[in-house]
């Protein structure tokens, strides 16, 4: 591992990653996979809406949103009622391709043992953590926060917060991508790295912990 120079005090005693366009570039397979699973429904979902309003949130409110918002308003149930063949058609599809971010792995191995390292989303367990241990990634995890194990979804804070408390940690930095989910970082009170695309999740987070460490930004 590589070595951390640090302060007596770091800024931060943990690190909580999202999922879903943080360690993975997963959002158009899971936008791929919906679209196909909403076919025979007559559903249209453009990548433009996709990512407008659906990235970060969880499945069922994405439901009821698009069935909101479709014309004529249709039943969020019948539409929900397709998603255990996107979560199949997920699962299959990230295993048979790991779409994890450039440089992540040598990333959480420098990470591990400096920090308590979490993993907080709104993808069920049971679709990330296959692929974590898949991509020998899982060790590196201290705790995951999925799904509807919180008591609220982002952008509540409660999946951030339950992460934290898991951790034992009271300065965590939550590295974000999505609106939803900056929202939740911050309304737990954390301070949040924003991400632009994974190819910039590695770099930016070292940059930003090297920064803190040496006295920078705070």
């Amino acid at each position: 591992m590589i070595g951390w120079n640090f302060p007596t005090m770091p800024p931060f005693d943990a690190v909580l990653f999202d999922f879903d366009g943080v360690l993975a570039d997963s959002e158009p397979l899971h936008w791929a996979c919906w679209v196909e699973a909403l076919a025979p429904l007559g559903v249209v979902l453009s990548w433009e809406f996709f990512c407008d309003h659906c990235v970060g949130l969880d499945d069922r409110e994405m439901m009821r949103l698009l069935a909101a918002r479709s014309d004529p308003p249709r039943d969020w149930e019948a539409l929900w009622a397709r998603q255990p063949l996107k979560k199949e058609l997920v699962s299959r599809r990230m295993l048979a391709a790991l779409p994890f971010a450039p440089g992540i792995g040598p990333l959480l191995e420098e990470l591990h043992g400096a920090y308590e390292l979490a993993v907080v989303t709104s993808s069920a367990r049971s679709e990330i953590e296959p692929v974590l241990e898949a991509g020998g990634l899982l060790e590196f995890f201290d705790a995951l926060v999925c799904g509807r194990e919180a008591e609220r979804l982002k952008p509540a804070p409660d999946p951030y917060q339950m992460a934290a408390r898991l951790l034992g940690a009271s300065r965590p930095l939550v590295v974000e991508d999505s609106a939803y989910g900056i929202a939740s970082g911050r309304a737990a009170g954390f301070e949040v790295l924003a991400i632009p695309t994974t190819a910039e999740t590695a770099g930016l987070v070292r940059r930003r912990l090297l920064c803190g460490a040496q006295g920078g930004l705070s």
